[in-house]
């Protein structure tokens, strides 16, 4: 387990504040304009430690954006992502890890695994 620096509950904490993705950049900025001394590589590196140890969720965005959320829920889940607000919903994943291992026995793969998320625009920005 990683140590519990001052730097990486920032970033725990920014992430559980927010509750919505955010890409790191964007993050830092946040900390910056609140005061932090954080560097930019310090936010990065926390990120990756509170993704590996399934505090936080990370994903790409459509335009190739790392962006990364306080994880809410225990195991494997999906997620709707607002293309313009940034609101997220967790969604189930029953569907779509049936479908992922229809698809790839159809085509003789074994131990699929797979990444969806689907973004779109939520109810208030459409």
């Amino acid at each position: 387990m990683k140590r519990n620096t001052w730097q990486r509950e920032a970033v725990r904490t920014a992430l559980n504040e927010r509750g919505d993705f955010i890409s790191a950049q964007k993050l830092h900025s946040e900390l910056k304009a609140e005061g932090s001394p954080i560097g930019l590589a310090t936010v990065y590196r926390a990120l990756t430690d509170l993704v590996s140890s399934d505090e936080a969720d990370a994903l790409q965005s459509p335009d190739g954006e790392n962006l990364y959320r306080a994880c809410s829920s225990d195991g494997h889940h999906h997620h709707l992502i607002c293309r313009q607000c940034g609101h997220t919903e967790e969604i189930e994943a029953e569907a779509v890890e049936s479908w992922a291992a229809k698809v790839a026995a159809d085509h003789g793969f074994t131990q699929p695994r797979h990444v969806v998320d689907v973004f779109g625009l939520c109810q208030k920005c459409s």
